[in-house]
Parts: C-alpha cells; sequence; structure tokens
C-alpha cells in the first residue's frame, strides 16, 4: 500500500486524479440514477413519478444540510483514510437499497448515501487540485468534472439497461459493488493525505464577509435551480410530451453526459482567456436551450441539439463557478467546497420540488419556461456583480484568478 506524504513528496503523476475521476463518476451516477429509474422505481411501490421525485429533494437536501457540519467533523481526519471510510458506508447503503421492499426503506438507503456524498463532494475538488502535478491544476478539475459528466454518458444509461432487464434494484446493487472495488483501489493508490487548508469554523466569518464568494454562491444556486427544475423531469417529458417513445431516454441521458465531457474540454482550454465571457455565453446558451423545449419538443433532431447545448451550458457553468469558489477561499478550500457542495444540493432539491410545483400546477410541458426565468435569474446576479458600475471593485477583484 502507498504510505508516502503529500507533504514529503510533490506529486508526478495523474492516477490519483483519475481514480478521484471514478469516485466522481460512481457518486453521480448514485446521485442521479433515480432520474432514469422514476417511472419504475414509482411502479413498485404504486406511486406516480412526480410523487417519486421526493427522493431527489431528500437525498439533496440532506446533503445541503451536512455538507458543512459533516465537513467540520471530519476537518482534521486524514484524507486517505476518511474517503476509505465513506465508500464503506456507500457500498453498505446500496446493499439496503437493493433489498428495500418499501419506499420508506430506500429513502433510509438514501439517506446514508447522502451522508457519503455530503463528505465526498466537500473534499474532492481541493484533494485533486492538490494531488496534481505541478501546473496541472486546472486539468485535474476538468478530469474530475469528465468523470462525473460520464455518470450521464455512462453510468445513467447503463443503470436504466439494468433495470430494465432486472429490477431497478439490481442496478443499485451493482452501484454498490463498484463502489466497493474503488475503495479497494484508492486503498491501494493514494498516498496519505494528512488535513491541511481545510478551514474551520473560525473561517466561516471571513467567507460571511467576502461579497464576492457571497454573490458567486448565489449565481450557483439559482443554476442548479433551474437545471433541475427541468432536468429531474426530463423521463415523462420525453415520454408524454415529445412522445419519442422509451428507448430514446437513454439516448437523452447520452447527450447529456457527452455535453457535460465537451463542457470540460472547453472550460480547459477557454475559460482562463475569456472569463465572464466564457460564464455570459453559457448562461446565453441555457436560457435558449430552455426556452424553446416545448416549442421543439416535437422535432426530433432540433430538440437533441438543444439539450446537448443546455447540457454544455450548464456543466460550463457548474466548473466556472466552482473554480471561482476555490479561488476566492485559497485558506479555507473545503469549508468552501463543503458550502458548494450544500448550496449546489439545495438547488437539486429546490428544481425537483419547483419542477413537481410547476407540473401540479400548470403541466408538464411548461417546465422548460420555468427553469429559463430561474436561469435569467442567475444570469442577471452575474451581469449585477460583474457589469454593474455599482460594485465595480468586486468585478475587478473576482477575475483575477
Amino acid at each position: 500500500m502507498n504510505q508516502f506524504s503529500l507533504d514529503n513528496k510533490q506529486p508526478t503523476s495523474l492516477l490519483p486524479v483519475v481514480i478521484l475521476a471514478l469516485s466522481a463518476f460512481i457518486f453521480n451516477t448514485t446521485e442521479f440514477i433515480p432520474i432514469a429509474l422514476l417511472t419504475d422505481i414509482g411502479t413498485s411501490f404504486g406511486m406516480s413519478a412526480d410523487a417519486t421525485g421526493v427522493m431527489m429533494t431528500i437525498y439533496a437536501w440532506i446533503v445541503a444540510l451536512l455538507s458543512l457540519p459533516m465537513m467540520l467533523m471530519t476537518a482534521k481526519m486524514e484524507r486517505k483514510k476518511l474517503l476509505i471510510a465513506i465508500f464503506a458506508l456507500f457500498a453498505i447503503s446500496h446493499g439496503v437499497s437493493y433489498l428495500a421492499n418499501s419506499f420508506g426503506t430506500l429513502l433510509i438507503s438514501r439517506t446514508m448515501v447522502a451522508i457519503c456524498h455530503a463528505l465526498f463532494w466537500s473534499i474532492t475538488a481541493s484533494l485533486a487540485v492538490r494531488l496534481a502535478p505541478e501546473g496541472m491544476q486546472t486539468r485535474a478539475l476538468g478530469l474530475l468534472a469528465t468523470g462525473g459528466a460520464l455518470a450521464t454518458v455512462l453510468g445513467l444509461p447503463i443503470g436504466r439497461l439494468l433495470g430494465q432487464a432486472f429490477g431497478w434494484q439490481t442496478t443499485f446493487a451493482v452501484i454498490g459493488v463498484v463502489g466497493l472495488v474503488i475503495m479497494l483501489t484508492l486503498a491501494v493508490v493514494l498516498p496519505t493525505l494528512p488535513a491541511k487548508n481545510t478551514g474551520n469554523l473560525a473561517s466561516l466569518p471571513a467567507i460571511a464577509k467576502n461579497k464576492a464568494l457571497l454573490l458567486v454562491y448565489a449565481m450557483i444556486v439559482l443554476t442548479v435551480t433551474a437545471h433541475f427544475t427541468a432536468y429531474s423531469y426530463i423521463e415523462p417529458f420525453i415520454l408524454h410530451i415529445s412522445n419519442f417513445g422509451n428507448r430514446f431516454i437513454g439516448v437523452a441521458l447520452l447527450i447529456f453526459g457527452v455535453a457535460g465531457i465537451v463542457a470540460s474540454v472547453l472550460f480547459g482550454r477557454y475559460y482562463e482567456i475569456l472569463l465572464n465571457k466564457f460564464i455570459l455565453i453559457g448562461f446565453v446558451a441555457m436560457i435558449v436551450s430552455l426556452l424553446t423545449l416545448l416549442i421543439f419538443a416535437q422535432t426530433l433532431t432540433i430538440w437533441t441539439l438543444l439539450i446537448f447545448v443546455w447540457g454544455v451550458a450548464f456543466t460550463a457553468l457548474a466548473l466556472s463557478l466552482q473554480l471561482r469558489v476555490l479561488k476566492l477561499a485559497p485558506n479555507a478550500t473545503d469549508v468552501a467546497m463543503s458550502i458548494f457542495s450544500g448550496i449546489f444540493n439545495v438547488g437539486i432539491g429546490a428544481g425537483a420540488m419547483i419542477g413537481s410545483l410547476s407540473i401540479a400546477a400548470y403541466s408538464l410541458g411548461n417546465i422548460g419556461y420555468v427553469a429559463a426565468l430561474i436561469t435569467l435569474l442567475a444570469a442577471s446576479v452575474f451581469m449585477f456583480v460583474y457589469f454593474g458600475e455599482s460594485i465595480k471593485h468586486l468585478s475587478n477583484k473576482s477575475t483575477k484568478f
């Protein structure tokens, strides 16, 4: 087992980052697999798809509530041991999901996974940067994002196929087994990782006074809420609005995954050059694609292009805002990222809830309009911060990355 510490040796290989990217893959797969299996899970418990969607909201809000407290509780814990403990609980939790014979039991198992999620995403971005060889920190974040994006390219379509063929419980079982394999790999590949620059309770007042950081957080929660208002219900939209058929659901999930990978490449290549323009382009692309979801719902080619653009735009925005968080809180990266993870999941939960309320009050077809409106709010915050004359000093400070 690899026992060297990063305090004593400069990283020379991206292999540990690649393993973290695989970890991101399996975490994103399990977080979003209910979207691919929403109807099947609901049917097995005699529930509608929108009622079953509450499991997405509960999962997300548990992560939102626990990200910061769990990170603070483990702030001094050696990171390799913490990751191994996270994946041990991850594997056990999916065993419970496999055995669940009621929706309540499934929610309990998902709560356990959400606790793992809260810790994992609080520490992983800063670890990826820390484990990257000199000069490859941006690439490390790109790899992490690619791993997450592959969840929709491979994880969700494969998970749906397994669920359709053998039952949704089998999908959760396989995810648990993969998590166990990743745990063993982490134990072998990772060096010893003493806690470093994690921050603590004393970091919170400084973060609370960092206006630029707080406004970035506001953009994150609005952007994520907008995305998941529509994305959480993409399966029933395809079945009942577009009428493209059951087979296209897997294709749509694949498209979102490919879009995420493309966004990761674009981010690595153009973000440092374009900065604010990169984010502005992302907001415009996301708003336009969401506004036209219903308009072109019956036109397969155009609709496919729209969801691809939507996926690229959202991932590009998420990566850009994540990097800004890391840059704006260099001495308390884990605290800042735990807050990022928390509010990201507030957005997921809020989006799933707003989507459900929108469907109940209006119709399934209108979720794109609602999501576009929320994206416009996020874009308005961005325009105010980075182009508003009254706080121009914040713009100048935040772009010096």
